[in-house]
């Protein structure tokens, strides 16, 4: 029975997935433009993909639209500026992709849960109160 239904899966059947060359590539891409944006439509050339396959396939491969994907790294990498920096948390933003300070601070709310300025602060006082420890 099992040999029956093998049989019967198209030899040809169109792959849902991102290529692996295609998916480094397309996040490779997406990385080296965090701070600027890429379109999707060079995303899916670079990929050799139309613009609708392209998002298609990124989405089942990553678990995220193109654009969710850039966000949710444009997030990382403004936190690991704040914890590593001394920027005000506009220019991280800036350094990071996002047009200015109020929408910086509406997608990592979105995405974190708290403001920036919270999740600093909360950063700072784990680390002092880690180090503290360690010392005593």
């Amino acid at each position: 029975m099992l040999q029956r239904l093998i049989s019967q899966i198209p030899v040809d059947a169109p792959k849902r997935d991102l290529a692996p060359w295609q998916k480094e590539r397309a996040q490779a891409l997406l990385l080296k433009h965090l701070d600027s944006g890429i379109t999707v439509s060079d995303l899916a050339a670079a990929c050799a993909l139309s613009r609708s396959d392209f998002t298609r396939k990124f989405k089942v491969t990553t678990g995220h639209s193109p654009q969710a994907w850039m966000r949710i790294q444009r997030v990382e990498k403004a936190k690991q500026l704040m914890r590593e920096s001394t920027f005000p948390l506009a220019e991280i933003g800036l350094q990071c992709g996002f047009c200015d300070q109020a929408h910086f601070c509406r997608i990592f709310f979105r995405l974190e849960g708290v403001t920036p300025l919270s999740w600093q602060r909360r950063f700072f006082d784990g680390m002092r109160e880690s180090t503290w420890r360690h010392a005593g």
